[in-house]
């Protein structure tokens, strides 16, 4: 079955920086779009940011410049790296593998556990 671990997640000092990883199994990971959401207290859940297969990437507005989507398919692992990292940062950050031919146009099934990122002031 589709198995996503998250890591990396911690506690950073607003302005500081985070790597978040995703291991993935059970997939074609090379054919496979993934993505990162985050839900804060309260709040729904948000897509951050996705990859494609092929690598095109997409971004929230509020993330656009500061956080960077990459992959490693010989790892079958995708990173979510943030710089700058803010208070309204934080939040539970969950990794979601996209298996459709047309991905993102609606929440895939497949997700992680989460890793919470929490930013101080």
């Amino acid at each position: 079955q589709v198995q996503l671990v998250e890591s990396g997640g911690g506690l950073v000092q607003a302005g500081g920086s985070l790597t978040l990883s995703c291991a993935a199994s059970g997939i074609i990971f090379r054919l496979t779009s993934m993505a990162w959401y985050r839900q804060a207290p309260g709040k729904q859940r948000d897509l951050v940011a996705s990859i494609t297969s092929g690598g095109a990437t997409n971004y929230v507005d509020s993330v656009k410049g500061r956080f960077t989507i990459s992959r490693d398919n010989s790892k079958n692992t995708v990173y979510l790296r943030m710089n700058s990292l803010k208070p309204d940062d934080t939040a539970l950050y969950y990794c979601n593998a996209d298996t459709r031919p047309t991905p993102f146009t609606s929440e895939s099934p497949f997700w992680g556990q989460g890793t919470q990122v929490t930013v101080s002031s």
